[in-house]
């Protein structure tokens, strides 16, 4: 990975957060994962203040948490802290979409449009970055259609905190083209002001990346618990 040359240290920390939050929410970065500060120093070229700075920023954005003795870890859930996380992700987002008002102007419709074309082309490209980033982009302009920012700016910040939850749901084929057909289908629901219909495919959209993570929680579990007794066995 290239370290990035940068003068301004502003746009440096805003650089480097923006990658490191890419590679958390694309799995490069795994739960419990140690953020080492001089290894970021060497890496983004940047000075010691300003990496903790990014440490600090991603900390408040739910991606890694820091603790003493240990450092900066990328953050990890328990099965009940996604569960809460996705309940109340659900409850944001359903809400969210019952506000838009119909019809929705074209205008709004075909800018929505264009990114998920966006998104389908990154996702045959292959380039995940871009995968990520256009489909942020494009429930940050589902959601703006409710028409109101303190609601969204919620939804952002929970849906930041679910990055490292989420990688699996981002790198996998079959799950890009469940996201990509899944999100037609809610441009379909708008242009039908199909409000109920549209509650719908939210709330399922919402459910791949919780199941999976609890799905895998539970399989590294298994295989602890096995370990062990197989210790107490031999």
């Amino acid at each position: 990975m290239q370290s990035l040359e940068l003068d301004d240290p502003q746009s440096g920390l805003e650089r480097a957060v923006q990658t490191l939050e890419e590679e958390i929410v694309l799995g490069f970065l795994h739960p419990r994962e140690r953020l080492v500060e001089d290894e970021l120093l060497a890496r983004f070229n940047l000075k010691r203040h300003v990496v903790r700075q990014v440490l600090v920023e991603l900390e408040r954005m739910g991606l890694v948490e820091r603790k003493r003795n240990i450092g900066a870890l990328v953050r990890a859930y328990t099965v009940k802290e996604v569960e809460d996380l996705y309940a109340v992700r659900e409850l944001l987002e359903c809400q969210c979409v019952q506000l838009i008002r119909f019809p929705v102007p074209l205008d709004q419709l075909d800018a929505l449009e264009a990114t998920q074309q966006e998104h389908d082309a990154q996702i045959a490209a292959g380039n995940l970055r871009l995968v990520f980033r256009a489909n942020m982009r494009f429930h940050r302009q589902l959601f703006a259609l409710s028409d109101n920012p303190v609601l969204v700016a919620a939804i952002q910040d929970h849906a930041q905190r679910a990055h490292s939850i989420r990688s699996s749901s981002l790198v996998l084929p079959e799950q890009l083209e469940r996201a990509r057909r899944e999100h037609w289908a809610i441009i379909d629901a708008l242009k039908a002001a199909d409000a109920q219909r549209l509650v719908e495919l939210c709330r399922a959209h919402l459910a791949p990346s919780r199941d999976a993570y609890v799905e895998a929680y539970h399989r590294r579990a298994g295989r602890t618990i096995a370990v062990e007794q197989k210790h107490l066995s031999a």
